[in-house]
């Protein structure tokens, strides 16, 4: 009997069926039961329901948004888009107030505009206008008796509450002691991720698995940036262990770079190297030190700068904290607005500009008294970062009505306020839990939303909730496959531009002139714009990856054509830059076989480019 082979699902509808495996947030789960309800019921038993549902909805976005990392990064993470959302509330009540549908609907396309377009700048900025976005169509369209003032206040109240139990949280160390140094836990493990990350790399060289990888330790690269780019919160640890950390961080960064030039040059993986960056990864996630390492073998220029970097790392443990700091070059007003005004942020705001609008539109048309749902429901749909289009809308429309349900059913079981406040910290504690899933996040947030609703003094409306956001999806579904001016594809074009731009710094700092020295600050530098590099790489790539698993509109496929292609050759030429510095870091020349490599890679890279207009590296590479 011939067994057929199975057809493969299309990327969309595979997004659609996949749920990311990660541990469960114990600790988010708690903050979100302990944050909307308890504000909610206090407000209640004051006699502010308008407030107490205020709070709830910051508590509730900033829940979305507490995902597992250290507490230095939530601050900017959950605190920037909820001042972004405080804002929105209150400009969308002042202009409820006072403007006409006409003016209201034309008012909120030009929101949509600027705020998409700001939303192209990073994840927090993408969030920030998101949470802007919906708050001004819920403050224009919820019947809150409160001044636009109080309503943003209170929505700060609530996000600052979770945030507050955020920055309190402690884990616990062996044995459940609590001591002053695992404030940091998870900053910590971000940067003994890196040296795990290191080691896997090594011992994977020689093998396919060394680009996978390689791309793996990038990710862990970005994660413990992250971790360490928010304010320090000091404890009784003091700023010592601040530095320590931030020193440990440093000292990875030679060792990533002399692991990455070892992989390209395919030698034997040295197993002493890899027992000693476990030792220092243990000796990071315990705050402690690692032990005696292995003596050196100075056979080639990749292992003596693996040996030269494992040195250097251990007197980083010995002295504690000091030692050369390796800067992180951050985005400058300029790189933000050239992003924000660039083929992606116009491509993006144009798309929220249009569905923010033609939402309200219509939903003032059909004089719904839930108008501002539609709008709403419009701005989460039209985020990328959430997965294809097809897919998250399909998972949108599936949680509606699964949540609808829910909360009808349960609302017809429990007693008023108390079952609705009940709802709500049910809830708000399975938000966390439910973001591995978009469809599973839409129904939890579902149920929250109409007990909010309900608290708020509305009438039930889980019927009115399923059409209003089966209209979203189709506006949604127009709108992000019409063609634009300018042509689909501009987000993957930007990053593209992007990643081919840091990759150009890195090549023409590491190709200088011969007669520039190879001072310690010149391999600093050169350090710094490869981590830039290689994230701005890591963008480019889960951009193309993301158009590729896109419908195949004929407009969408020429636009994105060769994209993921693009974004391989130029990690590769990444790669084969790093392992030409620490080459010329040795010799002083390179070999031919890095000069070989080095031609056929710009050379491909070029004719993948045309026929759009290729960078100075393409172009005199």
């Amino acid at each position: 009997m011939t067994v057929r082979p199975r057809t493969p699902l299309p990327p969309w509808l595979e997004h659609a069926l996949r749920t990311r495996r990660e541990p469960v947030p114990w600790g988010a789960v708690v903050r979100g039961a302990c944050a909307a309800g308890p504000l909610l019921a206090a407000a209640l038993a004051a006699g502010r329901p308008s407030a107490g549902v205020a709070a709830a909805l910051g508590a509730m976005f900033a829940g979305i948004n507490d995902r597992p990392g250290g507490r230095r990064a939530s601050v900017h993470r959950l605190g920037t888009p909820a001042v972004a959302g405080a804002a929105g509330l209150a400009a969308g009540t002042v202009a409820g107030d006072g403007l006409a549908a006409v003016a209201l609907t034309l008012m909120f396309a030009l929101l949509g505009l600027v705020a998409g377009a700001v939303s192209a700048v990073g994840p927090v900025a993408s969030a920030a206008g998101t949470q802007f976005l919906v708050m001004c169509a819920v403050g224009a369209g919820a019947p809150l008796s409160a001044p636009a003032w109080q309503r943003a206040l209170c929505y700060l109240l609530g996000a600052g509450w979770l945030l507050a139990l955020r920055l309190a949280a402690r884990p616990a160390g062996r044995g459940g002691a609590l001591r002053a140094p695992r404030a940091a836990a998870a900053e910590r493990s971000a940067v003994a991720a890196v040296y795990e990350g290191i080691a896997a790399l090594l011992e994977a060289t020689g093998t396919p698995h060394a680009t996978a990888r390689r791309t793996a330790l990038t990710a862990a690269l970005d994660d413990a940036q992250d971790a360490l780019a928010g304010p320090w919160l000091r404890s009784h640890a003091g700023s010592a262990a601040e530095r320590r950390l931030r020193a440990r961080y440093d000292a990875a960064l030679p060792l990533a770079e002399a692991a990455t030039a070892l992989a390209w040059a395919g030698g034997a993986p040295p197993a002493r190297a890899v027992r000693a960056l476990r030792g220092l990864a243990a000796a990071v996630r315990e705050g402690g030190h690692p032990g005696p390492l292995p003596a050196p073998e100075r056979v080639t220029p990749e292992l003596r700068r693996l040996d030269e970097a494992l040195l250097q790392a251990a007197l980083t443990f010995d002295r504690g904290a000091g030692g050369r700091r390796t800067h992180t070059r951050r985005r400058g007003p300029a790189a933000v607005a050239r992003t924000a005004l660039g083929a992606g942020g116009r491509e993006y705001g144009l798309r929220v500009a249009l569905c923010f609008g033609a939402g309200a539109a219509v939903a003032q048309v059909l004089h719904h008294v839930h108008w501002y749902w539609l709008p709403a429901t419009a701005v989460f749909l039209v985020k990328p970062d959430l997965g294809p289009l097809v897919s998250r809308v399909l998972c949108r429309a599936a949680g509606t009505v699964l949540g609808a349900a829910l909360f009808a059913g349960a609302a017809a079981l429990l007693p008023a306020p108390g079952g609705e406040v009940t709802l709500v910290v049910v809830s708000a504690a399975l938000v966390p839990f439910a973001t591995r899933h978009f469809a599973a996040q839409t129904a939890v947030v579902t149920v929250l939303v109409l007990s909010l609703m309900v608290v708020g003094g509305e009438p039930p409306a889980a019927a009115a909730r399923i059409a209003e956001t089966l209209l979203a999806c189709g506006i949604v579904l127009l709108v992000g496959h019409l063609p634009l001016p300018g042509g689909a594809g501009g987000r993957v074009r930007s990053q593209l531009a992007d990643a081919t731009r840091a990759a150009e710094a890195y090549l023409a700092h590491v190709l200088d002139t011969p007669g520039t020295p190879r001072t310690p600050d010149h391999r600093a530098v050169g350090r710094t714009l490869r981590r830039e590099a290689y994230r701005t790489l890591a963008q480019a790539r889960a951009a193309a990856s993301l158009a590729a698993a896109e419908l195949p509109l004929p407009s969408h496929t020429r636009s994105t054509a060769g994209a993921g292609r693009a974004a391989v050759l130029l990690e590769e030429l990444v790669d084969t830059v790093t392992a030409c510095a620490v080459q010329l870091d040795d010799t002083g020349r390179l070999t031919t076989r890095h000069t070989r490599r080095l031609t056929a890679l710009l050379e491909e890279l070029a004719a993948t480019h045309r026929p759009a207009p290729r960078p100075a590296l393409l172009r005199t590479g």
